[in-house]
Order: structure tokens, then sequence, then C-alpha cells
């Protein structure tokens, strides 16, 4: 019986570890805060690794089912980055998977190879990010 409590105690310690490493390889390096307002009001926010390739941001979504991807394609919304918080839309760029995907790897190195160890990459949404021209005062 101790030896099966011993068991138990070491296959939580390796799960509560992996979790863990999970969240800090989520959270190494540049993370922008994404905030997107659903259609009853609530504002929901999402953390998210970015790059900046060929005079665009990119953000990358793990697939098309991520649950934040419908909120953000809707239309315009808010992105925390460096202090500021900027207006932005995105256009889905499948062709730029492999490209953006590299320089995901580049930038977030051990993160980026530890959370695709977990989840695979294939389905990866590539998202190139256009800046909103914010509205003239007095015309919305």
């Amino acid at each position: 019986m101790k030896k099966v409590l011993i068991g138990v105690g070491i296959l939580v310690a390796l799960l509560v570890l992996a979790f863990v490493v999970q969240i800090v390889a989520a959270e190494s390096g540049e993370v922008v805060v994404v905030r997107v307002i659903d259609e009853d009001g609530t504002a929901g926010e999402t953390r998210l690794w970015i790059v900046d390739d060929a005079g665009s941001s990119w953000l990358r979504a793990g697939s098309s089912q991520a649950s934040w991807l419908p909120g953000v394609q809707a239309g315009a919304f808010e992105m925390d980055r460096a202090g500021e918080t900027l207006r932005v839309r995105v256009i889905p760029e499948p062709a730029a998977q492999e490209r953006i995907d590299r320089l995901m790897r580049e930038k977030y190195g051990w993160g980026d190879a530890y959370i695709r160890f977990l989840v695979s990459r294939e389905a990866s949404v590539p998202l190139r990010l256009v800046p909103v021209s914010p509205q003239p005062p007095g015309s919305g």
C-alpha cells in the first residue's frame, strides 16, 4: 500500500510540475492582452504571443477552434502591448503559417517548444493585425 501511495504522489507531483511549466512557458517573452467585447456586452481577455514581420504584427491561434478566435474575427478589438492600448482587427493568412510558426519558435524558444510538445501546431491560424484608425471625436 505504501508503494502505491508513493507512486500516486509522484504522479500527482509530475502532473503539477507539468502544469506549472506550461504556465511559465506560456507567459515567457512578450505577451499581449487581447480584449474582446462579446454580444452580451461582457469583455473577455486572452493573453497571446505576438511577432512582427514585414511591417505587420501577427498573432497565432492554436486552431480554428480557439475559443477567442470568433470574437477577434467579428471586428475590431483592443490589444494591450508594451503599455499601449491599440485598436486592431485581424486578417487570417493561412499561407503564412510556416513563416509565423518559425518566427514564434525563434522568439519564444523553449516556451514555444514546450507548448508545441503538448499541442500540435499543424492547425494553427496566423492572424495579421491591421490597425484601426480611431474615430474622430463626435463621429460615434
